[in-house]
């Protein structure tokens, strides 16, 4: 037997002898472990493999992405949801405690148990991730080894803004598993590139509820206005509220004047979040001779989640005053409350696209509360222009550091976008 493969067996072998405990001990020792983890990479024991992935990612270099990227090559479900995770961790640190790996920890656990947590995370626009990243993150939602996988990595291309891999998303659009096409929705709504709309809109009758609501909320999110009548049609038939609630919701989302006599009807609803997603839809319309009827309705509400939309409808028809009693006040205030700060922020980060709105905005940025200034900050990273950048400066300098380290990273972002 050749010398050269009489040392490749021995180092097979030798490699093979690991225990997790001390493919463990190795990573302790850092960076300069990683060839020998890299080595166990190719060990026939999955336990010895998935400590080599956690190992790697535990080290966090660049040299542990082109690891990770070799291991989302192995062929066991598990290995592969880790080396994901420990790719967004690099680009999202902090993400392993809460991503798919984490159940994995506790003995007996279900990976499925992650897919009910929320999925709300993404990079900060500024942060950018390497081509062969996405390419390989991208193949696991196209041909994962099983469903798991795929899914954890759709919500990993929707957490780095993959915008690369939208062919494999809607390659996973054609699964049959239900969390497969959920997270590859989500991820489409986080990469927001319109031009996605159609192949999603066939999904708006899915049988599967969460799948139908969340590409009902995809049709809306990304604009896309030929689902209107599927919209319309689901509105009308589904005897499902949650149902209901999104569809009224995405069809505000596609102002139309020929729905006008649709959002005039469920504005007197007795369900606040329809009615709320009928005050939006007005809203966007804009007509002039809607004001008086969302006057009176703001005046008679007596939820909030419908008085933070009634709030954003009338700012959108042109109540851009901030004074004590105005409603743009009453949005920025709303930022305060936990669930009224979900609700009023997108709704400000859409209105504040109109300058004269912005420009209201640059005084509860300086004298706002601290939960204000902080949610401002991030609104105006996506709104604001070249004259915001001198107003995010300030913020970033504010006498809070958790205030200023918003505003430096909504600087860092508005920079970017620019």
């Amino acid at each position: 037997m050749p010398v050269w493969r009489t040392l490749f067996v021995a180092f097979a072998v030798t490699a093979a002898a690991q225990t997790p405990k001390e493919v463990r001990a190795t990573a302790k020792q850092g960076p300069g472990a990683l060839p020998q983890l890299q080595s166990y990479l190719k060990n026939p024991d999955n336990k010895i493999r998935e400590e080599a992935v956690k190992g790697i990612t535990d080290i966090g270099t660049g040299r542990s992405v082109d690891l990770l990227i070799e291991a989302t090559r192995d062929n066991d479900e598990n290995i592969q949801i880790r080396a994901t995770d420990g790719l967004v961790n690099f680009y999202l640190p902090g993400y392993i405690p809460s991503g798919m790996t984490a159940p994995l920890r506790r003995a007996g656990s279900s990976i499925k148990a992650r897919f009910g947590d929320s999925n709300d995370q993404v990079i900060e626009p500024y942060v950018k991730v390497r081509a062969d990243v996405i390419h390989a993150i991208g193949s696991l939602v196209r041909g994962g080894a099983g469903p798991d996988s795929r899914a954890n990595a759709a919500r990993a291309i929707g957490i780095l803004r993959g915008a690369e891999a939208e062919p494999d998303l809607y390659s996973a659009l054609k699964s049959k598993d239900s969390e497969v096409l959920f997270e590859s929705l989500v991820a489409l709504q986080k990469i927001r590139d319109e031009s996605a709309g159609p192949h999603v809109q066939y999904l708006l009758r899915d049988l599967s509820e969460k799948v139908q609501i969340a590409a009902i909320e995809t049709n809306g999110i990304l604009r896309n206005r030929a689902a209107l009548p599927d919209l319309r049609s689901v509105l009308q038939a589904t005897k499902k509220t949650r149902v209901r609630r999104a569809a009224l919701a995405a069809m505000a989302m596609l102002p139309d004047s020929a729905d006008r006599a649709i959002y005039t009807q469920y504005l007197s609803d007795s369900d606040d979040a329809l009615r709320a997603a009928a005050a939006e839809g007005l809203g966007r319309l804009r007509d002039p001779a809607d004001r008086k009827l969302l006057q009176q309705a703001w005046e008679n509400e007596t939820k909030r989640t419908a008085l933070i939309s009634l709030a954003f409808a009338l700012v959108m028809n042109s109540q851009t005053q901030y004074n004590d009693t105005s409603p743009l006040r009453f949005l920025v205030q709303s930022l305060d409350l936990g669930t009224g700060r979900g609700l009023a922020s997108p709704l400000l980060m859409e209105a504040a696209r109109d300058p004269e709105i912005r420009l209201q905005l640059y005084g509860p940025l300086e004298q706002g509360t601290k939960e204000q200034k902080i949610a401002i900050a991030q609104i105006l990273s996506e709104d604001g222009d070249r004259a915001t950048e001198a107003h995010l400066e300030k913020t970033s300098r504010d006498s809070d550091p958790q205030v200023a380290a918003e505003g430096l990273r909504a600087l860092r972002n508005l920079r970017a976008r620019l």
